[in-house]
């Protein structure tokens, strides 16, 4: 579904200040599958998120989206931001975030309504939609950030360290909604993150990144059975072998031998 080829970015490119960010990136992300980006602090994560959302230019290379390349922000796909307190509009209720996007759809009133209203249920917060997003704690306000991506009805969904701002019990709680909004709705997921335990936790694969200027170090498999629980799927002796056999491909490659 989507495929990323020998991506570039050069920042200020031409100058004496040129600064390469991503020096040579190629994967791929199939249909319904969620993968998990992580690499070192500065490895260009966001930057290359932004590229593949069409929000950035590649310095060269090219990312294609159901065989189409990308050079704008595409109707198909949505993204939700790690700051959640600045993607929210807060003069608007929660409803009203959630509707935003939805008037670049030629959608009816009552269509428009029923979406709403079933993703809002969807990420449980039903009775949530009459207050504004600084009525809400900061788990409630990513819970709507994730309703107004999936009203949109995106194939894929782009998230950028989207817990890196909550405590962990609501981290927990947001991974396994994402969990089960992917299973409910099908979306594809690429998800960056700097928590090796959660890329291992949620998704099918993780690509690794070097750091900058970045490449892919490796893709690893997760072959961790689903559905999967935040008790019984991080006490499997699988679920630590993956985490530290991640944790040094980031940290010291070099010992890195491929998991059993």
């Amino acid at each position: 579904m989507l495929r990323v080829e020998n991506l570039r970015k050069v920042y200020q490119e031409g100058t004496k200040r040129a600064f390469e960010a991503v020096a040579d990136l190629s994967f791929t992300v199939e249909q319904r599958e969620l993968v998990c980006i992580v690499g070192p602090s500065g490895a260009g994560k966001t930057t290359l998120l932004k590229m593949i959302a069409g929000l950035l230019t590649p310095s060269s290379g090219t990312v294609h989206l159901d065989g189409e390349v990308v050079t704008g922000p595409p109707e198909k796909m949505a993204l939700v931001f790690q700051d959640y307190s600045r993607s929210l509009y807060p003069w608007m209720t929660v409803e009203q975030n959630v509707a935003f996007p939805l008037k670049h759809r030629k959608l009816g009133k009552g269509e428009a309504t029923g979406l709403i209203r079933d993703t809002l249920q969807s990420v449980g917060l039903a009775g949530a939609g009459a207050k504004y997003p600084w009525q809400l704690s900061g788990g409630m306000q990513q819970r709507v950030a994730i309703a107004r991506a999936l009203a949109y009805q995106p194939e894929i969904l782009l998230m950028d360290e989207p817990f890196a701002s909550v405590d962990a019990q609501t981290r927990a709680d947001l991974e396994d909604l994402v969990l089960q909004l992917r299973a409910r709705y099908g979306v594809t997921v690429v998800f960056v993150t700097h928590d090796i335990d959660e890329s291992v936790y949620l998704s099918d694969r993780v690509i690794v990144l070097t750091p900058s200027p970045t490449r892919v170090q490796e893709i690893v498999d997760i072959p961790l059975p689903r559905p999967r629980d935040q008790v019984d799927t991080k006490e499997l002796p699988e679920f630590a072998q993956l985490r530290g056999y991640v944790w040094r491909s980031i940290k010291r490659p070099e010992l890195t031998d491929a998991p059993v």
